[in-house]
């Protein structure tokens, strides 16, 4: 059984990644659905919080079916950071996670996210900052290093356990690689054989399948996988990947049926949460990924992104399951 403190998340748990314009709550209610044992919401500017702006307040909205729930923190300053984890942990999620893993220019480039590889006595004050800040379990997710010339996560996992953090995902790749290449889990099992490492260790970085999930379980001997892209229009994934884990076989793929009754679910939750114009125009990132590799959908595609009601999704929504009236993807 894999704990965090005490919360319980099974044998193997798949858990949610926290990105940014995905992770809102209608898609972590579709990906909940779909299997994933722990969900991150997206990550939290601290000092956006601090500032009571709308956005980074609305991040903190969670449910009680998300359960186990964890709200990802970001900044820059020390104190800023446990002052939020104070605000935070007055919503109750189940931990707190912070984010030192972001590679994006608006982030790392103001001391935030991956910046803080660079700094890694910074990094441990502010994570000893915000573990003191919260009765909460806190969990950091993070890279190799900021370049292939400091792959420093091997400090950094012994130095953040010492402190007091729960658990830690590591993605495989270094900031400056941003996404590109592949992921290189070699140092997330050596971290993981590491005899004075005695937290779960969470791998994450170009799991796609059920078959790639096995193999990088076998081999790196994590103590579960977090996935983040491939979740995107295909929340099946996670069941997928439990199934295969359990039974060494593959679940039927989603039929086209499947694919617009999530959709449709996913669209619906959009409009009730954000309203029906920005819930609309928010969920226009995701069609093409739902709808992805089937013959002839990019003209269902092109019309979902343009039309500005709910009533409008809803009908082309119905004539792609028409026409293609349950073909398996």
């Amino acid at each position: 059984m894999t704990k965090i403190k005490d919360i319980e998340l099974g044998e193997f748990p798949l858990l949610l990644a926290p990105m940014e314009d995905v992770s809102d709550p209608p898609f972590r209610a579709v990906c909940k659905a779909g299997g994933a044992d722990l969900m991150y919401t997206e990550f939290v500017s601290s000092e956006g919080l601090i500032r009571d702006a709308f956005k980074s307040r609305q991040k903190l909205d969670i449910f009680e079916y998300e359960r186990p729930i964890g709200i990802q923190l970001f900044g820059s300053d020390i104190e800023t950071m446990a002052e939020c984890a104070r605000i935070t942990s007055a919503v109750s999620p189940d931990l707190i996670d912070i984010n030192y893993g972001c590679p994006v220019k608006q982030v790392a480039c103001r001391g935030a996210g991956a910046a803080l590889l660079q700094d890694i006595p910074k990094m441990v004050k502010m994570t000893e900052a915000v573990v003191k800040a919260t009765h909460l379990p806190v969990t950091v997710k993070t890279r190799l290093g900021w370049d292939d010339s400091t792959r420093n996560v091997e400090e950094v996992a012994e130095r953040l356990q010492d402190i007091g953090i729960e658990a830690l995902t590591i993605h495989g790749r270094t900031r400056v690689q941003m996404y590109k290449g592949d992921a290189d889990w070699n140092l997330i099992g050596k971290i993981k054989d590491n005899p004075r490492i005695r937290i779960p260790i969470f791998g994450n970085g170009d799991i796609d399948s059920p078959e790639k999930a096995l193999e990088y379980k076998n081999r790196y001997g994590v103590d579960g996988i977090m996935i983040g892209r491939a979740s995107i229009g295909y929340p099946w994934i996670f069941n997928e990947i439990k199934h295969f884990l359990k039974t060494g076989e593959k679940l039927e793929a989603p039929t086209i049926a499947d694919r617009v009754d999530v959709c449709r679910k996913h669209v619906e939750f959009s409009v009730r949460w954000k309203g029906e114009r920005l819930g609309i125009v928010e969920m226009r990132r995701h069609y093409a990924s739902y709808f992805k590799g089937i013959d002839g959908a990019k003209a269902f595609r092109n019309r979902l992104v343009q039309v500005p009601t709910l009533s409008e999704v809803e009908e082309i929504l119905q004539e792609i399951a028409a026409t293609y009236d349950a073909v398996p993807a």
